[in-house]
C-alpha cells in the first residue's frame, strides 16, 4: 500500500506519494493562494492528490489514506482546522471537504507534529518509544512521542513547545499574546529582531557582510557569523542557546524522552547546533545523569509530506 502527505502551507501545498518506508516515489505542489475561501484550497489539494495517484499509473484501491499537515490550531479527531493565521481556514472541516472529491479515509494534524512523526517513524527519532522534536523555523513548534504514539491532551493546543514560557519577564511579547515564550527567544524571527537591535549600536560585524544589508539579515547569515568569531553573532547565538536549552530542560524533567530532535535550517549545523544546548542542560538538569539524546532533523524539507502521509502510524 501507498499512502499520500499533504504538507499546506501559507504558500505552497506540497504533496507526495509514500511508501511504507517512508519514501517519496513522486511529489508535486501548486500555490496555496491562502486568501482564497478555505473550501477552494482543500478542492486543490483533493485534485492534486488524485493527479499524483494518476501519473503514477496507481488505482485508488492502491493508496491507504491522505494524511494533510496544516498550520494552526487543529482537531485532528473531527478532521477540522479551527483556525489558522495565515491561511483563509476557520472551523473548515476538510475530511468532509475532501470526500467530495476523492473516497479515501483522510487524516488530519498540525504540521509540527507531522515533522515529528516523520522523524519518528523514518528519521532521527526513529527506533524510541519517548522522542520530543522541536522545530525552530519563523515561529517555534514541535511535537511529543509518548510510548510509541504522538501524544495528545484533553483539548486543542496540546504540543506548542514554542509557547513554553522561560522568561516572563525578559524578551518581547509573543504573537499568542504572552511574554517569554521560547518562540521570543529562539525562533529565526526572533534571533534576527535581536541582532538587528544590537546593530543599530554596533554596525561592525560579519553579519552585515554576509547579508549585503540590513535588511536581507537572516538565521544563517547570524550562524556563519557566529562561527566566524564575530561579537553581536555570539551575543544572539548564546541567547538563543541558554533559552533553548532552558526549554529543553524543562521538556526533559517532564517527559523523560530517550531522544530530542531538531528541525529546521539550522539542523543542517549537525553537532555544532546539538553540542553547546547540552551542555548548558546538562548543567540544569534534574536528578543523576544526563540520558536523553540530543540530536538534529534527518529529513528536511521532506518532513512534511512523510510525515503527514504517516499520520495513520502514529
Amino acid at each position: 500500500m501507498y499512502y499520500i502527505g499533504i504538507d499546506l502551507g501559507g504558500t505552497t501545498i506540497k504533496a507526495g506519494i509514500v511508501t511504507e518506508d517512508g519514501k517519496i516515489i513522486r511529489a508535486k505542489s501548486a500555490p496555496t493562494l491562502p486568501d482564497r475561501e478555505g473550501e477552494e484550497i482543500v478542492k486543490d489539494m483533493a485534485f492534486i492528490a488524485l493527479d499524483l495517484i494518476k501519473e503514477e499509473g496507481l488505482k485508488i484501491e492502491d493508496i491507504h489514506s491522505i494524511g494533510i499537515g496544516s498550520p494552526g490550531l487543529i482537531d485532528s479527531k473531527n478532521k477540522v482546522i479551527e483556525s489558522s493565521s495565515n491561511i483563509n481556514f476557520k472551523q473548515i472541516n476538510v475530511e468532509k471537504e475532501m470526500k467530495k472529491h476523492i473516497d479515501l479515509p483522510i487524516y488530519l494534524e498540525n504540521d509540527a507534529k507531522c515533522a515529528t512523526i516523520a522523524e519518528f517513524v523514518c528519521g532521527s527519532m526513529k527506533g524510541y518509544d519517548n522522542a520530543i522534536m522541536i522545530t525552530i523555523g519563523t515561529g517555534i513548534g514541535g511535537g511529543v512521542i509518548l510510548n510509541g504514539k504522538i501524544a495528545k491532551g484533553s483539548y486543542l493546543g496540546e504540543g506548542e513547545l514554542g509557547h513554553t514560557i522561560v522568561d516572563y519577564t525578559g524578551g518581547e511579547y509573543c504573537g499568542c499574546g504572552q511574554k517569554g515564550c521560547i518562540e521570543t527567544f529562539c525562533s529565526a524571527n526572533s534571533m534576527i529582531k535581536y541582532a538587528k537591535k544590537l546593530l543599530q549600536e554596533n554596525k561592525d560585524s560579519k553579519i552585515l557582510e554576509l547579508a549585503k544589508n540590513f535588511e536581507e539579515i537572516n538565521a544563517k547569515n547570524i550562524f556563519d557569523a557566529y562561527d566566524l568569531g564575530d561579537e553581536i553573532a555570539t551575543k544572539v547565538i548564546d541567547r538563543f542557546n541558554t533559552y533553548l536549552a532552558i526549554g529543553i530542560v524543562n521538556f526533559i524533567n517532564i517527559f523523560r524522552p530517550d531522544i530530542i530532535c531538531i528541525g529546521g535550517g539550522a539542523s543542517a549545523r549537525g553537532e555544532k547546533l546539538t553540542k553547546p544546548i547540552e551542555d548548558i542542560a546538562q548543567k540544569m538538569i534534574y536528578g543523576q545523569g544526563f540520558k536523553t539524546k540530543i540530536v538534529p532533523a534527518t529529513l528536511g524539507n521532506d518532513a512534511g509530506i512523510i510525515g503527514a502521509a504517516m499520520i495513520s502510524k502514529a
